[in-house]
């Protein structure tokens, strides 16, 4: 369990890019989650539009509104004490218009807590990155699969080598537009290797190999509460799914056989 009560910072992750020093990174959607990985010394906590999915029951991350971002972050914000906490900005609250992108990331952080948030894309996106960090809000970037444009890319796909160039100038524009990190989502391991060489930003990996400057993980799928579908990366730390339908037969069992609540002592006068 993590003793250190100073909160992690921004200046923090790119510290630790410098010295070599792992970061590390998992989704949470309630403070209750967030307090538990806050509580093991997790550095950052994503409140990622993955909640459509692995919360909502959504097939994409498409459904995910402003408000129910602000609703998550807000409660994940109450959570976390020393874990940096990024909102995810969802479909359509960026790509619009600077003044739409200013006002949206504007909730996350005035009404979700949040530090700062994340958005997909590079080059189509580095305007917007750069206006919400000259007003003082910190980006973090997303290249490599992006969800919110599942339809675009046929699914979700890995990036193949042939798009590595591309990535890497993305990767740049990124960090040029003044993003403090970008997540690299699914996409060959020696293109996240060069990538995380040439960026001076820390590179958080899922599903791009061990070269990263960190890693995340959809907490959902780290402890297997959420079994429709495994990524092929993920690796399972728990499987609370299994132990929670055990539980709940247990308590159904209990419930049904007259065990469960056990009859009380009289009190005495």
């Amino acid at each position: 369990m993590n003793k250190q009560a100073k909160p992690v910072r921004i200046h923090d992750l790119i510290d630790r890019k410098s010295r070599g020093q792992k970061i590390t990174m998992l989704t949470a959607y309630d403070a209750t989650m967030a307090r538990l990985l806050d509580r093991a010394g997790i550095d950052t906590i994503l409140v990622g539009d993955s909640l459509g999915m692995v919360v909502m029951g959504c097939e994409t991350t498409l459904p995910v509104t402003l408000d129910i971002m602000v609703h998550h972050t807000r409660a994940v914000s109450r959570g976390a004490r020393r874990a940096l906490v990024i909102a995810d900005m969802p479909f359509l609250t960026y790509q619009v218009s600077l003044a739409e992108a200013v006002r949206h990331a504007g909730r996350l952080i005035q009404e979700g807590g949040a530090a700062a948030v994340k958005l997909e894309g590079g080059r189509a996106v580095a305007d917007v990155v750069a206006r919400l960090v000259n007003i003082g809000i910190p980006v973090m970037g997303h290249l490599g699969l992006t969800p919110q444009s599942v339809h675009q890319l046929g699914g979700y796909r890995r990036r193949s080598d042939s798009e590595a160039a591309q990535t890497l100038e993305d990767a740049r524009l990124l960090q040029q537009a003044g993003a403090f990190a970008v997540v690299l989502e699914s996409i060959p391991d020696e293109t996240a290797r060069a990538i995380t060489a040439e960026l001076s930003i820390p590179t958080i990996g899922i599903g791009a190999g061990p070269h990263c400057d960190g890693q995340v993980l959809v907490s959902y799928d780290a402890f297997g509460l959420f079994q429709e579908f495994v990524p092929p990366f993920v690796k399972r730390y728990a499987n609370l799914g299994e132990t929670i339908l055990s539980a709940t037969a247990e308590y159904i069992a209990d419930v049904q056989g007259g065990r469960f609540p056990a009859a009380r002592k009289p009190i005495a006068k």
